[in-house]
């Protein structure tokens, strides 16, 4: 082992997630390059290494650090490097230059001990110098506990966002309870927190381990979709995941269920062999689940707020306000939403399911009874809108969710004042957000739910819609007319042929249309007809913008052909670098110009999973970005953007609820696992000028011929069928 000691000239490379550096240090003996694992470095900063001289095949020689420690730097050269990095938020390279030659090699003692003399220097504002102050103060706690957490595997990013969630407490906090890492800090799993632990010196058979293994596999099965799920297998899941010993997972059920944290439920008779053993559930979501059932059941009850109504006059008079004759199957529909205070509206594209919806809101308003019209997400709901012509929100902005506290002001204290809740994407609904939703409804209300029940399911926990349908407990208007407007598009056409298991049929040059398969075998060759479609073919054809209206949907993320590599080709060719302001986080470049996807609701932002928006500007220097969305810009510091992902091309999940002009859709035996049914149809849904598969024909096949057969454990169906028995 050898020593080296220097100060950082640059940092060629640094990842956030693992902490790998490449530096270039300045020693006594000239610049060299050295490769380490740290939670920092900024140019400037005095650098001292153990290790020993590799030589790298591409990169020649190289001294391979095993531990390195950083101080500030103590010279006027390195001050300056280290402000000019953009370490601290308000101090750029020009300001840096400034600070330094007022003060000198005090600098940082001013900065630290008496900021207020920053006022000296020209451009600093009283506003300027309270963000260095914040800036520098933040650097000095978060660089503790990364000092603390970098043996551990926690990158900058992420103890960041430690110091965020419990501040000046955090490593009191880890070394208390360091299991409570992976339910508080979002990115953090279950296997961090477990190696802290054992780093700490937690015994492996404690029953602190066994309790967090046990939360950490209930909430990985929610993450999967179940609500609850049979004891006896999470029991054997949990012991598999820590590999301790069964009694101690036993007990430890024993100690979550006493405390309210486990909720254990013993089923009544069923049909359904799942229902025979006890279940586990997450407190939240079994009252999620039972709170729905038991709204259900008061929903159906009392009169209909609509007085008794002649019932063909009043479907005549509808036809005559939406200038539309409707089908035998839209009258049913109608007269369901006239009779019945719960309804299901299910169909796929094409069958009318919104001229039902503009057909009961006239009803309604007619008679002077106030409507509110929502959906799960910005683009579902701004499409009500359109469809509609009347005002359509978020559910989360229907109930008034106030992030601050994290509750929605609207519920069963203080309802919706609603006679007519109309709730479009039903399926993409989970058991949670509807328990929310349906809590808000006032007992008099009507509550129409509209979806596509052969769409994939909610990304959150639960099959709610299909467990409605199937319960019997609610009426259901099923539409499976295709009219005959609709059926002259080929995505609509090919939509439901994959929906009956049948090959979709494409268009060509000789019979031009608006849904195409092209084939390609070789994953190289689908990506250059991938690229050459978005940029230059669609756009130059149907006059679309590359970037604003072509979205690729692929079934994966990884892979040659997931969204991770997808992305990488399509922005370099969309939205090349050219010369602008460009920053790496968590392995994903961000340019202006990008097009970017939240990827978690963010309440405090009011930004959701699955929103798109556009960056339209990058500070280097504040360590900020800038997204515009459809409801406004939004600001994410640099340690924020794990939530945001390069959007050119998202998985096909990612996409439900909302619509492209045109979508591009690969498919390849590389998708193997993915290939199914409800996931090709739900892609092919999502375009509304035009869709285009590229891939292999056999991929197509699969997907057409398989059906998703994985069951997600949930309890709604057995209780709402205990209704009708």
């Amino acid at each position: 082992m050898e020593t080296l000691s220097g100060v950082i000239e640059r940092v060629v490379f640094h990842n956030d997630d693992n902490g790998f550096t490449v530096l270039r240090v300045q020693t006594s003996d000239g610049v060299v390059a050295m490769v380490g694992h740290m939670p920092s470095a900024v140019a400037g900063e005095h650098v001292e290494a153990s290790g020993a001289w590799v030589r790298n095949r591409d990169h020649g020689q190289q001294f391979q650090a095993e531990k390195i420690s950083t101080k500030p730097p103590d010279t006027v050269a390195g001050i300056e490097k280290y402000l000019a990095s953009g370490l601290i938020k308000g101090i750029g390279k020009r300001q840096a230059k400034k600070i330094i030659t007022a003060f000198g090699a005090r600098t940082l003692k001013i900065i630290d001990e008496s900021p207020a003399f920053l006022k000296e220097i020209k451009g600093m504002s009283a506003e300027r110098i309270a963000r260095v102050r914040a800036s520098w103060q933040e650097q000095k706690a978060v660089r503790e506990i990364m000092m603390f957490l970098q043996g551990y595997g926690i990158g900058t990013a992420r103890a960041h966002r430690i110091y965020k969630t419990y501040g000046d407490k955090a490593i009191e906090k880890v070394r208390e309870n360091p299991y409570r890492l992976a339910t508080d800090i979002w990115g953090v799993g279950f296997q961090t927190a477990d190696e802290i632990a054992q780093r700490i010196g937690i015994d492996r058979a404690s029953p602190l381990r066994a309790r967090a293994a046990l939360n950490y596999t209930l909430k990985t099965l929610s993450d999967e979709g179940h609500c609850g799920f049979p004891e006896e297998a999470v029991i054997e899941r949990t012991a598999g995941l820590v590999n301790i010993d069964r009694d101690i997972i036993v007990k430890a059920v024993d100690h979550q269920c006493q405390n309210g944290d486990v909720i254990r439920e013993r089923w009544s008779k069923s049909d359904d062999p799942r229902y025979d053993s006890p279940w586990l559930y997450l407190r939240a979501l079994h009252h999620a689940e039972t709170g729905v059932a038991a709204a259900v059941k008061m929903l159906s009850q009392g009169e209909h707020p609509l007085p008794t109504l002649d019932m063909d006059d009043m479907l005549a008079w509808t036809e005559k306000r939406i200038g539309l004759e409707l089908a035998p199957s839209q009258r049913e529909a109608i007269r369901q939403a006239m009779t019945n205070k719960l309804l299901v509206i299910t169909g796929g594209p094409g069958v009318g399911k919104t001229t039902i919806v503009r057909g009961i809101l006239e009803i309604f308003a007619a008679h002077d009874l106030h409507c509110e019209l929502c959906a799960p997400t910005g683009r579902a709901a701004k499409r009500l809108s359109e469809t509609t012509g009347r005002q359509a929100r978020t559910i989360h902005r229907l109930l008034e969710f106030e992030p601050h506290v994290g509750v929605f002001m609207r519920g069963s204290l203080a309802p919706l004042k609603t006679d007519l809740l109309i709730v479009d994407e039903s399926s993409m609904v989970d058991i949670s957000l509807m328990y929310h939703l349906l809590e808000a409804v006032p007992p008099t209300a009507c509550v129409v739910l509209v979806g596509d029940v052969d769409q994939l399911p909610s990304v959150g926990p639960g099959t709610v819609l299909a467990d409605l349908i199937n319960s019997g407990a609610v009426p259901v208007a099923r539409l499976t007319e295709i009219f005959r407007q609709a059926a002259h598009s080929g995505i609509v056409r090919a939509a439901h042929a994959v929906n009956n298991g049948q090959m979709p049929e494409s268009a060509s040059a000789e019979q031009p249309g608006d849904f195409y398969f092209v084939e390609s075998e070789k994953p190289e060759e689908l990506l250059r007809k991938i690229v050459t479609l978005v940029r230059d073919r669609i756009p130059a054809r149907f006059g679309l913008n590359a970037v604003n209206d072509v979205q690729v949907l692929t079934p994966m993320h990884k892979s040659e052909l997931g969204t991770k590599n997808l992305n990488a080709l399509l922005q370099d060719v969309l939205n090349p670098l050219a010369g602008q302001a460009e920053t790496e986080q968590f392995g994903c470049k961000f340019r202006v110009g990008d097009k970017v996807m939240q990827k978690v609701n963010n309440y405090d932002k009011e930004v959701f999973n699955g929103d798109l928006g556009r960056i339209t500007g990058l500070d280097v220097n504040d360590k900020k970005l800038t997204v515009a969305f459809d409801d406004g810009a939004v600001d994410y510091g640099f340690d924020e953007v794990e939530e945001l992902m390069p959007a050119y091309c998202t998985t096909i999940h990612k996409a439900q609820g909302s619509e492209y002009p045109a979508v591009v859709i690969p498919l390849h035996t590389q998708h193997f696992i993915m290939l199914q049914r409800n996931l090709l149809y739900t892609a092919i849904t999502r375009g509304k000028k035009l869709v285009v598969l590229v891939g292999m024909r056999r991929a197509l096949q699969l997907a057409v011929e398989r059906q998703n057969t994985a069951q997600r454990c949930t309890g709604l169906r057995q209780r709402l069928s205990s209704l009708v028995r």
